[in-house]
Order: C-alpha cells, then structure tokens, then sequence
C-alpha cells in the first residue's frame, strides 16, 4: 500500500499566495514563467520533455567522459 505524502503546514506567506487577490497575480508569474520555458525550449531545439530529459542525460555522459 503506498503511502500518501504528509501535508505540509503552511506559513502565513503561503496563506497569502492562496488569498484570491494574488490569483491574478500567481497566473500572469505562471505564464511568464512558461513562456520563458517556451522560448529555452525553441532555442535547444527540443519540443518534449523527454526530449529535455534525453538532452541532459547525454550532457552529463559527455561531460563525464572528459
């Protein structure tokens, strides 16, 4: 049987983030933050994560190799 992670105790600063003022906020950083992901991924030349995945694991094989 797996077990299901404990819930963390939030702090007030998280309080905060879940407050439905911030929600507005917290998406346009989410957007943000994929779109920057967006445009990274465009410039390596990758359009899956797997494909990301793929790209470090030989990075770290080639670096290893040195």
């Amino acid at each position: 049987m797996s077990q299901k992670p404990e819930k963390q105790k939030q702090t007030s600063n998280d309080k905060a983030w879940d407050a439905d003022d911030t929600d507005e906020y917290s998406e346009m950083e989410r957007l943000e933050i994929l779109e920057s992901l967006r445009e990274d991924m465009e410039e390596l030349g990758v359009t899956t994560l797997q494909e990301v995945i793929a790209s470090i694991e030989e990075l770290h094989r080639r670096l290893d190799a040195r």
